[in-house]
């Protein structure tokens, strides 16, 4: 059963249909209504789940119409997801669509907005937040001739990768005409003759002032927990459902998996990492395992991959500080190896930071940020695949990857990037460094 009308919707797409690249909204379904009903699967929507009786094994259910049923279970899986962050902005709470002020999350969120943009026709749009979501969106809204500017508070964009190279990002945003402002707050939201006033404290405190004629306010999500929580679930990190690696909450019979539910992480333990991947994989265990099976979640890595305009960054497993944390001792080099063979027409350089750690050479984390069209995703994922199976820096030379001067060299940028970090931390190992080198 869903809350809303919208089952197995990628909220991940919503980007692409604002700016029109998919064509319609249905398109962002996974499946449709009648591929999940052919599957077996009986949809109840616009349902909401208000308890969960433990004991008895039942849900209490609103139905749109505001009918209170109840709807018994052998088994139950919870996916109820997160919620946006809604940062204290004076202002923000009483404004709304109706306004142009918009918090984006959800399939309704996403047609509100939409409306906004034929209803007003904006010129300007101002964006809070410049994490995944946030980049997607301007480069959405400048896509539409909309003039985009952005405001995060952090030191700079996309602050899942390490500064150096979220400035490369940042340089991405500005080459295409938004108007980034770092380091910054937005304070308050009003209304105002021209549109919407927007106040912030600039890097010193110094005020910062729009008029702008949309607000879009992305900046993150945390777990919907309430169901779990009123019926016992215990909670973790961020708040979120403590689940074990089968993906049982602790509760008889109930399972719970994705946005909602703690990340089991292959090198941090515990913690909370909400994706779409891992939701998947994690529905995946709580379905076999509540249908009798004996499957475990894996663990995360943290992959992750955005594009900003022509610029595709991605990351996997841990950088300096999250390596810290976890009791590592990191190191890190940067290398710019060209994704091919620079005699062939079109190569281009990938900035590849590599962390390992200082004892034992271990792989601990990559992050790339190259031109599209140089396979970086796909790049990353062969460090992904390093880190899953816990390889040193020094072995990622010997994977056998494929090579043709059009799309790469003998040794892939992947490696270049590797050896570079054994040549710069790993001093007793010259000859081999030399060698590969």
């Amino acid at each position: 059963m869903v809350a809303d009308a919208y089952p197995n919707f990628s909220i991940c797409g919503i980007p692409y249909y604002i700016s029109g690249e998919v064509g319609h909204w249905s398109n962002l379904a996974h499946r449709t209504h009648a591929d999940l009903e052919a599957t077996g699967m009986r949809l109840r929507l616009d349902t909401l789940a208000t308890a969960i009786d433990v004991t008895g094994r039942r849900l209490a259910l609103r139905e749109s119409d505001g009918t209170e049923t109840t709807l018994g279970y052998d088994e139950l899986i919870v996916g109820t997801g997160a919620l946006p962050v809604r940062p204290p902005i004076t202002g923000l709470d009483e404004l709304g669509a109706a306004d142009g002020v918009h918090v984006l999350h959800s399939m309704g969120d996403t047609f509100a907005l939409e409306q906004s943009l034929d209803r007003i026709k904006p010129s300007t749009v101002l964006i809070v937040g410049a994490g995944d979501v946030g980049l997607e969106m301007a480069e959405g809204l400048t896509a539409r001739g909309i003039a985009v500017t952005q405001v995060e508070m952090l030191p700079e964009v996309l602050p899942t990768v390490d500064a150096r190279l979220g400035a490369l990002v940042h340089a991405e945003l500005d080459r295409h005409g938004v108007t980034v402002h770092t380091q910054s707050t937005v304070t308050s939201i009003s209304r105002g003759a021209a549109g919407l006033h927007v106040d912030a404290a600039g890097p010193d405190g110094e005020p910062l002032a729009w008029d702008v004629d949309v607000v879009l306010v992305v900046v993150g999500v945390r777990p919907d927990t309430d169901l779990l929580v009123a019926a016992g679930a215990q909670t973790g990190p961020r708040g979120a459902v403590v689940v074990d690696e089968t993906m049982a909450t602790g509760l008889p019979h109930v399972w719970a998996a994705g946005d909602c539910v703690v990340t089991h992480h292959r090198q941090l333990g515990v913690t909370y990492l909400p994706l779409g991947t891992t939701a998947h994989k994690q529905g995946r265990v709580a379905g076999e395992n509540a249908l009798g099976g004996a499957t475990r979640y894996a663990g995360s890595l943290g992959t992750q991959v955005v594009k900003v305009f022509d610029l595709v960054a991605a990351r996997t497993g841990l950088r300096e500080h999250e390596a810290t944390v976890a009791g590592f001792t990191p190191v890190s080099s940067t290398a710019t190896p060209d994704d091919h063979k620079a005699y062939y027409p079109g190569a281009q350089p990938i900035t590849i930071r590599i962390t390992g750690d200082a004892g034992t050479g271990l792989l601990l984390g990559a992050q790339l940020v190259g031109p599209r069209g140089t396979e970086t995703a796909k790049r990353l994922d062969t460090y992904a695949t390093a880190l899953f199976h816990a390889m040193t820096v020094d072995a990622f030379s010997e994977l056998d990857l494929s090579y043709t001067p059009p799309l790469g060299s003998p040794w892939d940028a992947t490696q270049m990037a590797t050896q570079a970090w054994v040549r710069e931390h790993q001093l007793p190992t010259q000859v081999r460094a030399l060698t590969r080198g």
